[in-house]
């Protein structure tokens, strides 16, 4: 049932879990003999990330559940475990300045025009990587989000974007518009704004120890601290924040299901809105 229901990028982690941690275990158990007891010590014993823990813990959880939907069981007996381990306190989110941004696009080379569309407009990389020509309009100044290129176990899956609000029109700045089109001039309706080197959809960097990346290359070059490519996400909302724009206007770009999931996200940066709006009632 969830093969049918959830993307390539959500489903193989899950099947990825029954198959390596709950299978293994609890397979061939009837469902009368899976007792909370059991189901605690199995994940004390999976020596694996908390991440990893939690997971196989939901597969299980998941099927219990539908079993006493279905009648199969009373009552579920993974609730209430007490084993599952404290998860990793959330990294704190990079936001790079506008100067370090351009630095950063300018050391990238043939890819400025992604590190600027990038931090400027806040698309996701399956997002960016899955642009097509015809979905940017210049006249209009929009991106028409309409597809991801999701990278899965070395596998490429082509699908809707990650949520129906992630489907979207995203404002296009100047700097962006004049980078893109020098990239796109020439270029087939259909072709990708960002092809990788085989002309197919390009693969995601990493910014790992050991990696050779183009984007730890440009970090290192633009004197900017080693990040993950995914805080230019972060880095677009702190520049719309910063540029007087409120939570609606950010929450439609950046393709947020709500305002009130901007605001958890970012809510850092709100107070610092609150600070300027202090400034401009105190002037007025």
């Amino acid at each position: 049932m969830k093969r049918r229901t959830l993307k390539p990028s959500a489903y193989k982690p899950l099947e990825a879990s029954w198959r390596i941690h709950v299978a293994p275990r609890w397979e061939r158990v009837p469902l009368r003999r899976v007792v909370n007891g059991d189901i605690a010590a199995w994940l004390s014993e999976i020596n694996r990330s908390p991440s990893i823990v939690h997971r196989a813990y939901g597969v299980l959880n998941g099927i219990l559940k539908q079993a006493v939907k279905d009648g199969r069981l009373a009552r579920n007996p993974a609730a209430g475990v007490d084993s599952l381990p404290r998860r990793r306190t959330r990294r704190m989110r990079r936001y790079l300045t506008q100067e370090e941004l351009h630095r950063v696009a300018d050391a990238s080379g043939s890819h400025r025009s992604l590190v600027l569309t990038l931090g400027y407009c806040g698309l996701r990389w399956g997002e960016a990587i899955a642009l097509k020509v015809g979905d940017v309009d210049f006249e209009r100044r929009r991106i028409t989000v309409q597809r991801s290129a999701v990278e899965v176990h070395g596998e490429i899956h082509l699908s809707t974007p990650k949520t129906d609000a992630s489907t979207r029109l995203v404002p296009l700045p100047a700097i962006v518009i004049d980078s893109l089109r020098a990239e796109m001039e020439g270029r087939h309706p259909t072709d990708l704004v960002f092809p990788g080197s085989d002309g197919d959809y390009m693969r995601r960097v990493r910014a790992s120890a050991g990696s050779k990346s183009w984007w730890k290359s440009a970090l290192k070059a633009a004197g900017v601290e080693t990040m993950v490519i995914h805080d230019l996400r972060h880095t677009a909302a702190s520049i719309a924040v910063n540029a007087g724009g409120n939570v609606k206007s950010v929450q439609r770009m950046l393709g947020h299901a709500s305002a009130a999931m901007t605001l958890d996200r970012y809510a850092d940066l709100f107070d610092d809105g609150l600070d300027r709006l202090l400034d401009q009632i105190d002037g007025v």
